[in-house]
C-alpha cells in the first residue's frame, strides 16, 4: 500500500487537530476539577463553622429532604450521593446521634432499611440551605448558570 504525499499531510493535520482537541478537553477537565475542589473545600469551611454540617451530611440531609415521605432507602441513597454502603453507614450513625435522621425497617423486604429526615434534620438542613446555596452561587462560573 503507498501513500502519496498529500495524504501524509492531511492524515499529520487530523492529528494535530486531535492533538489539539485533545488538550482542549484536558484544560476543561482540570478546570473543572479545580472548580470542583475549590467549592467542595468552601462548602466544608462554611457549612462546617456555621452549621456542623460536612458536605456529604448536608447532601444526605438534601436528598431525604427532596424526596418523598422525606426518607430513602439506604441503598438508593448511598447511590445517590456517591458513597459506598459502609461510608453511608457511618455517616447515617453520625447524623442519627445529633437526631437528624433516624433508620427504620422497610415493611416490604425485612433487609431494607429507610434512613429518614427528623424534625430537628429538616430544620437544619433550612438553616443550611442558604449557606450552600451562596457558596455553589460564588464558585460556579456564570456559563453553568447561564442557563437558569
Amino acid at each position: 500500500m503507498s501513500v502519496t504525499h498529500g495524504s501524509t499531510v492531511a492524515r499529520g493535520d487530523a492529528l494535530a487537530g486531535d492533538a489539539k482537541r485533545q488538550d482542549q478537553v484536558v484544560t476543561a477537565w482540570r478546570e473543572m476539577a479545580a472548580c470542583h475542589a475549590a467549592a467542595c473545600a468552601a462548602l466544608e469551611r462554611e457549612l462546617g463553622e456555621r452549621h456542623g454540617l460536612g458536605v456529604s451530611d448536608f447532601e444526605v440531609l438534601e436528598r431525604l429532604a427532596e424526596s418523598d415521605g422525606r426518607k430513602f432507602r439506604a441503598q438508593d441513597l448511598a447511590e445517590a450521593v456517591h458513597l459506598s454502603q459502609s461510608a453511608l453507614s457511618r455517616l447515617v450513625d453520625r447524623l442519627a446521634r445529633h437526631g437528624l435522621v433516624e433508620r427504620c425497617g422497610c415493611d416490604v423486604d425485612r433487609r431494607g432499611i429507610y434512613v429518614v429526615l427528623t424534625e430537628a434534620g429538616e430544620r437544619r438542613h433550612a438553616e443550611a440551605v442558604p449557606t450552600h446555596r451562596g457558596v455553589l452561587a460564588r464558585h460556579l462560573p456564570a456559563s453553568m448558570l447561564a442557563g437558569q
